[in-house]
């Protein structure tokens, strides 16, 4: 049986020492002080630790199922679902006028990281609610509002986002879902989604499905797409559920990870719905989920490595084999353990590096989108914007990397069912996918992000970092030495990455085109090369101040260090790679692969 601990001291490391939340001129951080986000954090890891983490393996195992159009999750989700209903834990972030806590996103950002690594299958149905809420929140009419949030906020209804068809994925354009305009104001929706998370289940009284359908007549493309709410059972006047609506469930998904959750085709056979927004804005409207899904997927990602690498961690100190090359260090037993290898160093130091830079680096995407919202911040808007596809491809990527790490370590033990990591390596493969392929969140950042706004917000990033290396340098020579120097290299090298792309794009979009992965992971690791120097200096002020527990930071520098070193170094190669052009990608006939 895999074990969890939730990472609650890391994380108030990061919210207090690192991003300062307490300090913050953001409306709502005021409540962020280290009490209430330590009572609430603790609270969050005993139902992660307690309840979620057991029932991942029984998910796993048992799957949905799908029998007269009813699907029945796993055993023990209803139950927990409950206890999450019951905590407030589904709506800690929702508008207090619907009912619910109005905490900043940072704080839920903070929570779901601990309900994803515990149980990311059954983290899904809340999170897809928490999405929903969030379009008709920003989309819908007041009257709309007062009909669905308070219920999806509270957990007895829960929500879902139909995009994909069978024969269109990426290219919404193409969609073929039909909106019949009714006499009495509502829609008649016809046509079939595919990969609906959640789209059915036995959790939840109602399912709001929001629907992505063309109205006739419209623009072709997606200027043509309006998004709708489709009930699964009518709503009263009274708010009372009425007749069940023409929206089933046509099958269930059989699928490589989270199993526990339910992964629908949905047909809607003329389902009455009702227009979100403006008639032919829908992909406005829909967006406002996607921007916070992606940032969901990319925690999703480094979630699964954290909980990785804590079941890799417990093997390497329990796991006696061979002798330490510079001596014996289990003087008492047969061998050492494993974790004396530099080569299983390596690996462990690795994961834990990353996955305290990728929690770093979300928070502090998360404050900016609070910024945004509760500031109405443009600056704030435009660098979010820009580092979401980032935080999604970056940290996906190199979190489904860390669960295969974190198996690895394990040897022929990680390649069996009874340790678990072979789950969360198949758990984490779909944050890749959904929400958008990393390939294609590779094309948004260096085809749309990076020229968004003249350049503007890349050459505000590039001076936030030029900036905070120079208001530390020279204050600490090791710090000089081990984190700004090899930051202000990395920078360097995106800063050649994009010129180069300035100068050879526009003449041959390809060069910009193939090199935009690598682009991508070059931003990540420079990214995390600020979160790690920020941690740094957070570090060195502790223990400069007496810290009583000097373990902790002594552990932080020396894991910086590692990134620094021995990660971080791989942005002169990506930065070669893309400055190689097009023609090493483009030059083979396609007849001839």
């Amino acid at each position: 049986m895999p074990i969890y601990t939730a990472p609650t001291k890391d994380m108030a490391f990061v919210l207090h020492e690192v991003l300062k939340v307490h300090e913050q001129d953001i409306p709502g951080y005021e409540d962020l002080d280290a009490d209430t986000t330590s009572a609430i954090l603790e609270e969050a890891g005993k139902l992660s630790e307690n309840v979620l983490a057991p029932l991942n393996p029984v998910g796993d195992r048992q799957g949905c199922t799908l029998e007269n159009g009813v699907v029945r999750t796993p055993e023990g989700f209803k139950d927990a679902y409950e206890q999450m209903r019951a905590g407030g834990w589904m709506g800690l972030d929702a508008d207090p006028e619907y009912g619910g806590q109005g905490m900043p996103y940072v704080l839920n950002c903070a929570v779901g990281e601990m309900f994803v690594s515990s149980n990311m299958a059954f983290n899904m149905y809340q999170g897809l609610t928490h999405g929903a809420y969030s379009a008709i929140h920003a989309h819908g009419t007041e009257a709309q509002k007062q009909t669905y949030l308070p219920n999806m906020i509270d957990g007895i209804w829960s929500g879902t986002m139909n995009l994909t068809e069978p024969h269109c994925g990426t290219d919404l354009g193409l969609i073929r879902t039909k909106a019949e305009p009714q006499d009495d104001g509502s829609y008649s929706i016809t046509g079939s989604k595919i990969w609906i998370s959640a789209g059915e289940h036995d959790l939840s009284e109602n399912i709001i499905h929001l629907v992505l359908a063309k109205v006739p007549g419209g623009p072709d493309g997606v200027k043509g797409i309006s998004l709708f709410i489709v009930p699964k059972f009518m709503v009263n006047e009274d708010g009372s559920l009425g007749e069940r609506n023409a929206v089933s469930c046509g099958g269930l998904e059989e699928k490589m990870g989270i199993h526990g959750n339910a992964t629908c085709v949905m047909n809607y056979d003329g389902a009455k719905g009702f227009l979100v927004g403006e008639l032919h804005k829908g992909m406005r409207a829909m967006f406002t989920m996607m921007n916070e899904a992606r940032l969901g997927v990319g925690l999703q990602g480094y979630a699964q490595g954290a909980v990785a690498y804590q079941n890799a961690l417990g093997f390497a100190r329990d796991r006696l084999q061979g002798r330490d090359v510079t001596g014996v260090k289990n003087p008492d037993g047969p061998a050492d353990p494993i974790i004396v290898h530099p080569d299983v160093r390596r690996n462990l130091l690795a994961q834990k590096s990353f996955v305290e830079g990728a929690r770093a680096f979300t928070f502090w995407g998360a404050q900016m989108i609070d910024r945004a919202h509760r500031n109405e911040d443009a600056d704030a808007e435009g660098m979010i914007s820009l580092l979401t596809p980032v935080i999604k491809g970056f940290l996906t990527d190199k979190g489904f990397e860390t669960t295969v790490l974190a198996q690895q370590t394990l040897g022929g033990s990680g390649f069996t069912r009874e340790w678990g990591l072979e789950q969360f390596v198949r758990d984490a493969r779909i944050t890749m996918i959904y929400e958008g392929t990393n390939g294609i969140q590779s094309l948004d950042l260096v085809g749309r992000k990076l020229g968004q706004s003249g350049g503007k917000h890349v050459m505000a990033f590039f001076e936030l970092v030029k900036s905070f290396a120079a208001e530390h340098k020279g204050q600490d020579e090791a710090l000089d030495r081990d984190f700004l120097d090899p930051l202000k290299s990395a920078s360097k090298d995106l800063q050649a990455a994009a010129m180069y792309f300035m100068q050879n794009g526009m003449k041959s979009p390809n060069n910009a085109l193939s090199g935009s992965y690598d682009f991508m992971h070059l931003f990540g690791h420079v990214c995390l090369g600020l979160m790690w120097s920020k941690m740094a200096v957070a570090a060195k002020a502790a223990l400069a101040a007496g810290t009583s527990d000097e373990a902790f930071y002594t552990s932080k520098l020396a894991t910086g260090r590692y990134y620094m070193a021995r990660e971080l170094a791989e942005t002169g190669t990506l930065l070669k790679r893309i400055e190689s052009g097009a023609e090493p990608v483009m030059e083979l006939d396609a007849a001839n692969f």
